[in-house]
């Protein structure tokens, strides 16, 4: 609060509604926003007939690598398109999932790794 007095004006901090403080994401914290982004992908694929699990392993790299000191879990979206989305939207489109089946994401050789089965 200190911080904010320094910083602005009494004009302008009168202006304001309310002030948020916002605490750093711990490591429980990012997988629960990795477990909300995995169901919001998952209700995307049930209409679509693809069962998707997502090994603990995975969860856990996905937490560390797709948060940022400074923008929080906003890269996590990014990561998840890049290392799971974008794969399997050829195999959903062209490939062994266009009639549906399941999908296993599995860390291999320190990377998430993607298995279908139609």
């Amino acid at each position: 609060k200190k911080a904010l007095e320094k910083l602005f004006t009494p004009e302008f901090r009168n202006r304001l509604d309310e002030i948020i403080f916002f605490h750093p994401l711990n490591q429980q914290t990012m997988l629960q926003v990795v477990d909300k982004f995995i169901a919001r992908f998952d209700d995307f694929l049930k209409p679509r007939k693809v069962q998707l699990s997502v090994s603990a392993e995975v969860r856990l790299w996905l937490a560390k690598n797709g948060f940022d000191p400074k923008f929080g879990a906003r890269p996590l979206d990014r990561l998840i398109q890049d290392k799971i989305k974008d794969p399997l939207a050829d195999s959903m489109l062209f490939g062994d999932l266009k009639q549906g089946g399941k999908v296993k994401v599995v860390m291999k050789n320190n990377k998430p790794e993607i298995e279908t089965t139609p």
